[in-house]
């Protein structure tokens, strides 16, 4: 099994070289793709410990931090995979509307995720 990062390494290095070449449907996927796991690793504001009074306060440079949680590589791709799932179905949507152009776009991005879930 893959590394948890080493699918997210690759979506970040693509993103740049997306970055480089203005391919901004990539980039516009890649983003979107990173942006998702990092919310997925967010701690749920329900785990947080309720404030108290200020004297109960953590002292001291990131000492009131949660850690993030952590995701494996099959759920980082289940991941990247939903966002693919997405933008098929919003292109399809697209697609009914007349808005073709749009629709591409949509199908150019999720062929940018898809390539690095292959590699």
């Amino acid at each position: 099994m893959n590394q948890p990062s080493e699918l997210r390494g690759r979506l970040r290095t693509a993103l740049r070289a997306a970055m480089k070449e203005r391919d901004r449907p990539a980039a516009s996927a890649l983003r979107s793709a990173l942006a998702a796991i990092d919310n997925a690793e967010s701690v749920d504001v329900a785990d947080a410990r309720p404030a108290g009074a200020i004297e109960d306060s953590a002292a001291g440079l990131g000492a009131a931090e949660a850690a993030r949680r952590h995701l494996d590589a099959e759920q980082i791709a289940a991941i990247v995979r939903t966002e693919i799932t997405e933008r098929h179905d919003a292109a399809e949507e697209y697609d009914r509307l007349g808005r073709g152009d749009r629709a591409g776009e949509l199908r150019r991005e999720a062929q940018a995720l898809s390539s690095q879930l292959d590699s």
